[in-house]
């Protein structure tokens, strides 16, 4: 019995001490960015008076990172050891916004300061995204990987949940400032989970000859469009992400203006999504294990999302409670699935091509958002809020029959490797970068 093992039980217990540590810290993380999203729009009005452009440019800069080098991020994930990297962006964070109530005390804080936070706070979100989901199958063993989403999922809910509610207790009693250095603390607390963590993060093989940047990031976006799966589920990602934006961005106008909600009935209607999404998260293992990681997946999103039309179906006092309601299924369906893919990328990709993998299908979910934003701005100022609501959450519900088209109609289970006539065109995906590794190594 080596010395790793746990007592007399003859099991080496670091995985799931590590998983804890890994799982408490991104949870606290993500409560503090739940705290952001109320305190910097707040910042920007309350404090520097901004007007709506400005509050959307704020909005937009946190995403627009995945757009200018998501790509790319997903390439040097997979060159360097993705735990330091994790570390690095969350110290970047911390000062990041820790600066920005240092600035507001001194009465130096401006726009541009702000903007800049969010930008460059999105630039470490965007590598430690990656690097995180990469580096999540060196911690947990493959058949652990879906109870290990869901748990991550759960616990994201349940963050985004209170981080809102906490936001906005912060902002009244102590200032909008405030949330952002409590923000800056859970990065703190992450980066202390992050160092504690025991177990040795494998060694990233280097060959001695790269092809290059440019062709790495070739090779992820050739595997994730050339493989039926990745290519489907990449596709409907993207579409649901630009609607569920787009009914997002008009939501709470739609609320104020046409339900006449007060403002502290908003924060609590918006919430439910993330109660949804909890609620989500605990369903995924076991519509998996009933009815198959492919048909549960389907049937969760073919059942959810016509939910969204109970939004527009919203009206004024007690029927606002329909936009909870509408919200809340959406989101059991948006995490459900969220996790039986997840865990389905970690085991079905190669190890090598993870991160560019990952990167690859975030910058299509995530570069929809500003898209989806705009989109919803532009139809609800020339058609109408209602009527765009209406519009959106229609083109949710038919999104899911995306899922119905091969190769993923009639599976029971997504699989857990390429089948043979798949690996064979994943392997001349990647042969034109292995014969240029080849003829660099020969020279």
């Amino acid at each position: 019995m080596s010395d790793e093992n746990d007592g007399g039980a003859g099991l080496d217990m670091r995985p799931r001490r590590d998983f804890r540590l890994l799982w408490g810290g991104e949870t606290v993380s993500k409560f503090g960015s739940s705290i952001s999203g109320v305190a910097m729009p707040l910042v920007a009005v309350v404090t520097l008076h901004a007007g709506t452009l400005w509050v959307s440019m704020l909005a937009a800069a946190a995403w627009l990172p995945w757009l200018l080098f998501g790509l790319s991020a997903g390439a040097w994930v997979d060159r360097v050891r993705r735990r330091p990297l994790m570390i690095a962006c969350n110290l970047v964070s911390l000062v990041l916004l820790a600066g920005v109530p240092v600035a507001a005390w001194y009465g130096v804080l401006t726009l541009a300061q702000l903007f800049a936070v969010s930008l460059l706070t999105g630039c470490a979100s965007v590598l430690f995204s990656v690097a995180y989901r990469v580096y999540l199958p060196t911690v947990v063993a493959k058949d652990e990987l879906s109870a290990a989403n869901a748990k991550l999922q759960g616990s994201e809910s349940v963050a985004q949940l209170g981080g809102l509610g906490a936001g906005g207790l912060l902002a009244g009693a102590l200032g909008a400032v405030t949330g952002l250095l409590a923000d800056a603390a859970t990065f703190l607390v992450s980066t202390l989970c992050l160092l504690a963590l025991r177990g040795r993060e494998p060694r990233v093989e280097t060959p001695r000859a790269r092809p290059g940047l440019r062709a790495e990031i070739r090779e992820g976006l050739r595997h994730t469009l050339r493989d039926p799966y990745l290519r489907v589920l990449t596709v409907y990602g993207s579409v649901t992400n630009l609607l569920l934006t787009g009914c997002q961005a008009i939501l709470t106008v739609f609320l104020v203006r046409e339900l006449g909600v007060g403002e502290g009935a908003v924060g609590w209607l918006l919430a439910a999504g993330g109660v949804g999404g909890f609620l989500g998260a605990l369903a995924a293992g076991p519509m998996a294990r009933r009815f198959g990681t492919a048909r549960g997946m389907l049937l969760c999103k073919l059942v959810t999302a016509p939910l969204g039309l109970l939004i527009p179906l919203a009206g004024p006092g007690a029927r606002s409670v329909l936009v909870a309601l509408g919200l809340a299924g959406l989101s059991v369906g948006v995490v459900c699935g969220s996790v039986i893919q997840g865990a389905f990328r970690q085991t079905y990709c190669p190890p090598g091509l993870l991160g560019r993998i990952t990167a690859s299908y975030s910058v299509a979910n995530y570069g929809s958002v500003p898209v989806g934003a705009l989109l919803g701005g532009a139809l609800g100022t020339a058609v109408g809020l209602r009527p765009t609501l209406w519009l959106l959450t229609a083109g949710l519900a038919v999104s899911s029959l995306l899922l119905l088209v091969k190769p993923l109609a009639g599976r029971r289970d997504l699989p857990t490797e390429p089948v043979a006539g798949e690996r064979a065109a994943a392997e001349a995906t990647s042969a034109p970068v292995r014969t240029a590794t080849a003829t660099a190594r020969a020279m």
